[in-house]
């Protein structure tokens, strides 16, 4: 009787599989078509833009898979190997912060030095009159210094391009972005970001800075690059996407902190912008990881006080500090306030709208090739050097204050508030001050307070026009850059200005109002709020500047959201890689999982003792990353009646048959059996692809055991659930599949209804199965 069983169980496993090889191609069904070769934003497809190329990607698993190895290591740990494991995290915390503050500290170094001895060489021109000189050395140093960025992105690291931040956000939200964190692309990163910001380009390092610290968390938690990992047994704890996720959040928030000496708003802002997920012990290390990070700065500038660091000394670290600026406001300067508020959202949003199309472009002009990529960087590096170099000669000199002695007014150095340019003894070029120099000093120079009548209107607009444009033709060339600073010189230009139109009927000073400036635009296009104010509290070192900072942003965030999103979550769209939004869409509630689970490909399940062949015919002809495993059982009165046993990973069947652990007859295995031929190390590792395994005629007639490898204790949700309620559990609980199971069982009903993924769930590939959906939910709110 029990042979009976079997083989009615296996005859039923076949039919099933055979059903379900009906319809496998997913360009079959609306869910699954690919959108990235009709349109670069949302994509159903497993590819997505990963840097500068196309990329094929995939869900983490964050969820823990609760098999019985897993079950047996968990309670086999002693409390020895849990204090360890603790340890461990705390220790990678430390090196995470540890090294990041020493990456950041020798950027800063490497830009202070090559661009200060290039802008002292440039000013040496000018003094003795040789202004073309002056030129051609300035523009032959940043093309140079540009060229070598495009080079070794193009080449060797083409995702080391752009800020890294969209990516990052992705990962943590569950999107594995390959190639985002190795040893080549921080390398390229490093001395890329060298490169493109010494050469003066409008970009900043702090985009930079986050990636390069999410790199060296990546590494660090791995045991090392792919090829040169250490297969120490302690670094195998964390060789899982659960806890690389906490570590890459621990190099995020140590990236901006090593951007702006900020270690609470480096911790807010893998809070507030890059972290899906989040608990109060990863609270815990990543303010350890910043704090690590600060020690580190600090002694460095310490050291290089002594004037050991070349031309590295107040430069190189942004600091603007503005705690000995009397800072008074009363109810009348609320309305510049909130004027710099709406600026700010509006700005921002068409900042971001012109963005995307320039990122459309620029995409265009990539898919020609290298060539294309090399020449865009070198279009856009000569255009910024003529302007930088040539704008300043529209200004007019100004003769310098009284009160302020020679030595500050003019300057001929590389630093300075008052720089003489091209002009005679005594008079200084408000434009040349905030043009020929560093983008951290010209930050500076405009923050400068006290200075009320050191910039003219129209220099201001100048620099305003000119870094919009910059700001919108930089960013997206093949290098390393950062959207921090082209906005915060954009922002604080304009908050200048509204700063000399109050004139006397302000009491705040104009240095602060470019403060102000900043983070409205700011937060009018990244939307952020907490982290932002945080970090220009900790930048000005200023308490009285918080009420109105937070003013500002709160405004300039409400009337950013009213026109577009933030611009991370463009460039998300464009890259085409699918994050999941923290709310659902409203008429996502008019929608059941049974009936998403319905206009898709009949789901494949695997019966928990399996035939090779089957398991081999399943991999070869789907893309999947796990299977429904289903028990088949006849019970007296009652018949077949199947019921799930659970989830079993596509890379636990690869490492079933990468190990050959096959069975001659048709049975359950001992648990002792289990545990001889697979470790919990085993479990966690990626097995490669099916085509990498060889399968004799004879193993194909085998049998394998899949309950040990099953997880058990999958998230399910039945078919009725709302599609709204169902996408807050996926992502809050940080899932790559979700079992929909039927509300009523018997024996013609069948045990799984589908599994749904990340790709499933999202609003664009839901509406173009059900376009009625958002035809309705529009027109009653025409009502």
């Amino acid at each position: 009787m029990e042979k009976d069983s079997d083989q009615l169980a296996e005859t039923t496993c076949n039919m099933e599989q055979q059903t379900n090889q009906q319809e496998r191609d997913p360009e079959s069904n609306s869910l699954h078509r690919p959108l990235l070769k009709r349109n670069l934003t949302l994509s159903s497809s497993p590819l997505a833009l990963v840097g500068t190329k196309v990329s094929y990607i995939e869900s983490l698993d964050y969820e823990i898979n609760e098999n019985d190895l897993f079950k047996h290591d968990w309670r086999s740990r002693s409390q020895t190997q849990v204090l360890q494991y603790i340890f461990l995290k705390w220790l990678l915390a430390f090196l995470v912060g540890l090294l990041t503050g020493v990456v950041a500290t020798l950027i800063n170094l490497a830009v202070e030095n090559i661009a200060g001895y290039k802008l002292l060489a440039v000013v040496h021109y000018i003094e003795k009159k040789r202004y073309m000189m002056g030129f051609f050395f300035m523009t032959g140093v940043n093309f140079m210094l540009t060229l070598g960025a495009t080079l070794l992105v193009v080449f060797l690291a083409p995702t080391a391009a752009g800020p890294g931040i969209p990516e990052i956000k992705a990962y943590l939200n569950g999107v594995d972005t390959p190639n985002m964190y190795g040893a080549m692309p921080m390398f390229v990163k490093i001395i890329g970001s060298i490169g493109a910001v010494a050469a003066g380009l409008d970009l900043g390092k702090e985009g930079p800075l986050v990636h390069i610290g999410a790199c060296i968390a990546s590494l660090l938690g791995q045991g090392g690059p792919d090829n040169y990992r250490i297969r120490w047994r302690c670094i195998r704890y964390f060789n899982n996407d659960r806890d690389r996720r906490d570590i890459i959040t621990c190099g995020a928030s140590s990236g901006v902190c090593a951007a702006f000496r900020s270690p609470v708003g480096g911790v807010l802002f893998a809070l507030e912008e890059v972290a899906t997920w989040w608990r109060s012990a990863l609270l815990w290390r990543t303010f350890f990881s910043t704090a690590v990070v600060v020690v580190v700065l600090r002694a460095f500038m310490e050291y290089c006080k002594a004037g050991d660091c070349g031309l590295f000394g107040q430069g190189g670290l942004i600091m603007f500090d503005v705690s000995g600026v009397s800072v008074r406001y009363h109810v009348v300067d609320l309305i510049p306030v909130t004027v710099i508020g709406i600026i700010g959202g509006v700005l921002g949003s068409l900042y971001n709208h012109l963005l995307h199309k320039v990122l459309r472009l620029y995409n265009l002009i990539n898919d020609k090739g290298k060539f294309a990529k090399i020449m865009l960087s070198l279009a856009v590096s000569l255009f910024t050097s003529a302007c930088l170099y040539g704008l300043p000669f529209l200004a007019s000199c100004t003769p310098c204050d009284p009160s302020l002695v020679d030595s500050e007014c003019p300057s001929t150095g590389r630093m300075g508030n008052f720089k003489q340019f091209n002009c005679p003894k005594g008079h200084y070029n408000d434009l040349a001050t905030l043009l020929l120099t560093t983008n951290d000093d010209a930050v500076r120079n405009i923050f400068s307070t006290n200075t009320p009548s050191e910039y003219r209107v129209f220099s201001l607009v100048i620099f305003f026009l000119l870094y919009c444009i910059l700001g919108l033709f930089t960013f997206g060339i093949a290098v390393p850059s950062g959207l921090f600073l082209p906005i915060i010189l954009i922002g604080s230009a304009y908050g200048r200005l509204l700063g000399m139109a109050m004139g006397p009927y302000t009491t705040i000073d104009q240095g602060l109002y470019a403060v102000l400036g900043a983070a409205s635009l700011m937060a009018g296009s990244m939307r952020m709020t907490v982290s932002l104010c945080v970090i220009f509290l900790e930048l000005t070192n200023n308490l009285l500047l918080l009420p109105i900072t937070m003013l500002v942003l709160l405004i300039s965030k409400s009337v950013g959201d009213c026109f577009n999103p933030s611009i991370y979550e463009i460039i998300l769209d464009l890259k085409g890689l699918p994050f999941l939004e923290a709310h659902p869409e409203p008429w996502m509630r008019n929608i059941t999982v049974g009936e998403l689970a319905d206009v898709k490909p009949p789901v494949v399940t695997l019966c928990g003792i399996e035939k090779v062949s089957n398991i081999v015919d399943v991999l070869r002809n789907t893309s999947h990353n796990a299977f429904a495993v289903v028990d088949n059982q006849v019970v007296p009165a009652v018949g077949q009646v199947s019921e799930v046993h659970g989830l079993v990973l596509r890379a636990h069947l690869l490492l079933v048959l990468k190990k050959k652990w096959f069975l001659q007859e048709r049975r359950r295995t001992e648990e002792w059996e289990v545990r001889e031929k697979f470790t919990w190390v085993d479990v966690a590792e990626r097995w490669g692809t099916i085509e990498d395994v060889a399968v004799t005629k004879e193993e194909m007639e085998m049998y394998v055991d899949l309950h040990p490898l099953t997880n058990t204790t999958p998230y399910t949700v039945v078919e009725t659930m709302s599609v709204a309620k169902a996408l807050v559990q996926f992502r809050q609980v940080g899932l790559r599949h979700m079992l929909i199971l039927p509300k009523y069982h018997g024996p013609t009903v069948p045990p799984v209804v589908g599994i749904l993924t990340r790709q499933d769930l999202r609003a664009h590939n839901i509406l173009s199965a059900f376009p009625h959906l958002e035809r309705s939910h529009a027109s009653k709110k025409g009502r």
